[in-house]
Formats: structure tokens, C-alpha cells, sequence
């Protein structure tokens, strides 16, 4: 189980570009002391790096992947441009007075991911908020927030929905509660609006909405939201993402995938199909208009 890391901590592409490093370190059979003898580092460092803890100097990429023997150029290419842009700071970085250094974190894996997968039981996931339904959510609890800083929560939140649409869109899969579409946030006008933007996302080929019914008591996942992540094939291992109010959990060992990767699957089998969600959208957004 790993805990989001504070300042300094691991980004996801320190980590892919340390986990190639590492498989091709391996494949060589060469030892971390004698790689880091290539770099004119010690073997912490090369360990260090292989798990993302710290920058990659260009030349010491370059470095090892000629002791690694890669002779595939356009590889190298590849490497050496994540080796740049591991060391770049993302979008995200500019709203670092509003988050926290384990969502940063997140954020960084989210753009990173190819698919991605949430089961929510409160609220809209926040990759298919609008903006009105996002403010209503930042601030319940955080009223007391300077106006300021709301909205750059708020814009943090709609800044991360590019990966929908970006040229390769992340593949997104959310399962969400039935108690979502009835839960008012924001009031009936705000959450009409919600609802809407659920039945016109979620006609994007890269997006598939699910609605679990109350009908069904006895489903698995009761215990909470939870999200996995998937990576490039090679780049990372899946990981599960659990988010507290103060912190949250990363976890990336095999038995804790395998066990929600399993609960995903029968909550996908459980919700109601995927081609009724335009008719359960439609009777949510009837019944919040009456209410409006």
C-alpha cells in the first residue's frame, strides 16, 4: 500500500520513465552499482531514480540507454522526450496554492492514464462536473473559503476534463449511484444543468455512464468511492486510487488490484445497462425539473 508522497515525492512520469529504466537495467543483467558507475552516481541514486524519487538529468538517460544497449533510435527519442518532460512541471502546477501535494499526485496519473474507471456513491465524478455543480461541491463544508480560492478549485476541476478531449482521450468508465442524480447540489437549477451535461458526455465514444439503482441493494462496492487507473502498456502497473477528506490511499500491490478490479467488473454487471442511461438520465432531469 502506498500513501500519496508529500513535496518531492513520486510523479507519474518519473515513475514510467524509472520503471523502463529499470526493466532494461534487468534485461541487461547490469547491477545498479555498475550503472551508477555509467553516471558517475552511487547506487542509491540509480535506485532512487528507478523509482521516480528524483529528477533525470538528460545526459545520464542518455547515458544508461547506451549501457542498456537500446539501438532502437525512435525509442530512444521517445525516452528522451518523457526524460524532458518528467522534469517539467504540469498544467496543474499553477494551482499549487489550492492543492494539495497528494492530488497533485493524482492529477498527474489521471493525465497519464489511458483508462480510467470510478465507482461514485455522493457526487458526480469530477471529470464530468460543470462548472456550477463543481462550486456547489468545493464549497459545501468550505464556505468560509475566500471567493479566490474557490474558483481556482473550481477551475482546477474543469482544467482536468481536457483529458476527455484532448487528440488521444483517456477511455473513462463510471459506475455512479442512483443517489447522485437525486441529490440537489448546488439546487434543482444547477443540478438540471448537471444532468444534462451527463446525457451529452456521455454520448462521446471515449465515455460509458452507468447508473446503479436503488433496485439493487446487494451490490458489491458498498464501501465507498474508489477509482483504477490504467497506464500505457509497460508504463506503470494499474493503480487504485481512494480519496479521504485529508489524504489518500495509492495502492499498486497485486491483491489489492485484483480485488478491485474484480469489484469494479460486478459493479458494471450490477449497474443497469449502459444503453438505458439515456432514459434514466432523462427521468432524473423530469423529476429535478419539477422540483425547480
Amino acid at each position: 500500500m502506498t500513501v500519496a508522497g508529500g513535496e518531492g515525492g513520486p510523479t507519474a512520469l518519473r515513475i514510467m520513465l524509472g520503471g523502463h529504466l529499470r526493466r532494461m537495467r534487468e534485461a541487461a543483467k547490469i547491477s545498479r552499482a555498475d550503472a551508477g558507475w555509467q553516471i558517475r552516481a552511487s547506487e542509491s541514486k540509480v535506485s532512487r531514480m528507478e523509482l521516480g524519487r528524483v529528477g533525470f538529468k538528460e545526459r545520464d538517460v542518455s547515458d544508461l540507454l547506451e549501457l542498456y544497449g537500446l539501438t532502437d533510435e525512435q525509442e530512444r527519442v521517445r525516452l528522451m522526450e518523457l526524460a524532458r518532460a518528467a522534469n517539467n512541471p504540469g498544467w496543474w502546477s499553477r494551482y499549487g496554492d489550492v492543492m494539495s501535494n497528494w492530488f497533485a499526485n493524482f492529477v498527474g496519473l489521471e493525465v497519464a492514464a489511458k483508462l480510467i474507471r470510478t465507482y461514485e456513491v455522493l457526487f458526480v465524478p469530477g471529470l464530468l462536473q460543470t462548472e456550477a455543480y463543481a462550486r456547489a461541491v468545493v464549497q459545501l463544508g468550505k464556505a468560509y473559503l475566500p471567493p479566490e480560492e474557490i474558483e481556482q478549485r473550481v477551475a482546477l476541476r474543469v482544467t482536468r476534463q481536457q483529458i476527455l478531449t484532448r487528440p488521444d482521450p483517456v477511455r473513462l468508465w463510471v459506475v455512479i449511484d442512483e443517489a447522485v442524480l437525486r441529490r440537489p447540489i448546488g439546487g434543482s437549477e444547477a443540478m438540471c444543468e448537471q444532468i444534462e451535461h451527463l446525457l451529452t458526455v456521455s454520448q462521446q465514444p471515449n465515455v460509458t455512464l452507468q447508473v446503479m439503482p436503488f433496485s439493487n441493494v446487494g451490490y458489491p462496492g458498498a464501501g465507498g468511492a474508489f477509482t483504477i487507473m490504467r497506464f500505457p502498456e509497460g508504463d506503470l502497473p494499474d493503480v487504485v486510487y481512494i480519496e479521504h477528506a485529508a489524504s489518500a490511499l495509492f495502492l499498486d500491490k497485486l491483491e489489492d488490484l485484483d480485488e478491485y478490479a474484480a469489484i469494479m467488473e460486478a459493479l458494471t454487471i450490477a449497474a443497469a445497462p449502459v444503453n438505458d442511461t439515456p432514459g434514466i438520465l432523462a427521468e432524473a432531469l423530469a423529476r429535478m425539473k419539477q422540483l425547480s
